[in-house]
């Protein structure tokens, strides 16, 4: 998989609004810890990457986890179902991971950080949100985010429920 840098670059102020199915979520992007997975991010909400996305994987206590472009087709019941290969797309490149670099790389309540597989620089699309604190994942896995409202939305998350946007404010 190519890797991949982004042109965007982060000023630290950017604010995620992710509106769900279940309503909105409000992000402080991290953009001075974590820049590549800022700058991706912010490009793929630009050009409408995760509109129409459901999140995939719900583990209760654990994650919830969205951004695969697998399951753009799918309704949301076959998502909640598991009907498909959910899990397993991406947007066609990887990005370097950053936990070893971000000085707060730490998965608390409502944290938002990048999925990858087993390679370290495998992040792409895949995002999920930490529904407690997970301090293990803290040395494996880049935070790019802290929830600055919405906690209750994000608790209420399931698998099948649809990202409607993903809208960032504050981006140069």
């Amino acid at each position: 998989m190519a890797m991949y840098t982004p042109e965007y670059q982060p000023t630290g102020d950017e604010i995620a609004v992710i509106t769900t199915s279940k309503g909105t979520i409000r992000v402080q992007l991290a953009g001075k810890d974590a820049p590549i997975h800022v700058g991706n991010f912010v490009e793929l909400a630009q050009k409408g990457f995760y509109d129409g996305l459901k999140f995939h994987r719900y583990v209760p206590g654990f994650v919830i986890q969205g951004g695969c472009p697998t399951t753009r087709d799918a309704t949301p019941e076959q998502v909640a179902k598991g009907q498909g290969p959910f899990g397993t797309g991406g947007p066609g490149y990887s990005i370097k991971e950053e936990f070893t670099t971000n000085p707060h790389n730490e998965h608390n309540d409502g944290t938002l950080a990048m999925a990858r597989s087993s390679n370290p620089n495998s992040a792409g699309s895949q995002f999920y949100f930490c529904l407690g604190a997970q301090p293990m994942l803290d040395s494996g896995y880049t935070v790019f985010g802290d929830t600055i409202e919405g906690k209750d939305v994000i608790d209420s998350l399931r698998a099948g429920d649809v990202i409607e946007s993903v809208v960032i404010e504050n981006a140069a």
